[in-house]
């Protein structure tokens, strides 16, 4: 037979087998499922019927009950029956002693969700005491009252200082944490970044004493003659020194916390808080801090204004 007629020649019987028992199983599947899928439905629509029935029933039931009351108690009222006739009455549930296991059993078994938000909020307040008490305070903490973030984001900010700084609490390490408070003219930013809270928070502790700000900070935060020591009676030969203020600009405080120099603006300065009683804190407790602080500030300054 040649090779065109063998194309058109019709499938054998075992070929047409194949092709309607694949077909078939397929089919089969199918027609399964979807009886399956019928079963399943008539099964929860008969479920659905005989709940609804039997609220149905004990609907009317109870609406029967209701009736009869009524039909009753108007016939009370009426005088047709004596009280005595009448099936009206108070249904008392005999108490059910109960022992003290059982007792506290169900009292645990009502109040679960209450008792275990209760253990929660315990656990997890009882956890932040542990940590806020276990871990130690740094050695020094440096606030930074104003916007520059090319400074206050810098990752070798808080090692720059603790070259300067000592091992005040004792735990064998030298840690010093700057907080970066971007105080500056837009209100907005300032709202958002929180700014006055902080402010609020960390001016009126003593937990701070050495201050990096620019002329805005002296102008509406810290005023020098209240607030800030005058560097100039410490440093009188000291060029950057003026007033209360050492000023960054012209040292290498910027190649130290791995910037550029231009990032430093004109008025940028370290300064030391005057120790003075503050809302949250006394005098004395800002005077200590004063004097554990100072030692970081003067080798601080010394090294800056020796290398330029």
């Amino acid at each position: 037979m040649k090779e065109k007629d063998k194309k058109n020649a019709p499938a054998s019987p075992e070929e047409n087998d194949k092709i309607d028992i694949k077909k078939s199983i397929f089919q089969v599947n199918k027609d399964l499922k979807k009886q399956r899928e019928a079963e399943m439905q008539a099964q929860q629509q008969e479920i659905e019927r005989r709940y609804a029935e039997k609220e149905k029933q004990k609907r009317e039931a109870y609406e029967k009950k209701l009736q009869d009351e009524r039909i009753e108690l108007m016939r009370l009222k009426q005088g047709l029956v004596d009280e005595s006739e009448t099936t009206i009455h108070e249904e008392k549930e005999e108490e059910v002693k109960l022992s003290l296991g059982k007792k506290i059993f169900n009292f645990f078994y009502h109040n679960k969700w209450w008792l275990g938000l209760g253990v929660f909020f315990v656990g997890l307040g009882v956890f932040l005491i542990t940590d806020m008490l276990s871990k130690p305070h740094p050695d020094s903490i440096i606030l930074m009252l104003c916007e520059n973030g090319d400074v206050g984001n810098s990752t070798y900010l808080s090692e720059f200082f603790e070259e300067y700084a000592d091992d005040s609490n004792g735990n064998g390490k030298v840690e010093v944490s700057v907080y970066y408070i971007p105080y500056g003219d837009d209100e907005y930013q300032n709202y958002i970044n929180g700014v006055s809270n902080k402010l609020t928070n960390f001016l009126n502790n003593a937990d701070s004493v050495i201050v990096i700000g620019n002329k805005k900070t002296t102008d509406e935060l810290l005023i020098p003659d209240e607030s800030l020591v005058e560097l100039s009676r410490l440093y009188p030969d000291d060029p950057h020194v003026k007033d209360c203020c050492y000023y960054l600009k012209n040292t290498d405080f910027a190649e130290k916390i791995g910037i550029a120099p231009s990032l430093i603006s004109d008025d940028m300065f370290l300064a030391l808080r005057k120790p003075k009683k503050l809302l949250h804190s006394s005098e004395k407790d800002m005077q200590e801090t004063y004097d554990k602080d100072f030692p970081l500030f003067d080798k601080m300054i010394k090294d800056l204004s020796k290398t330029k």
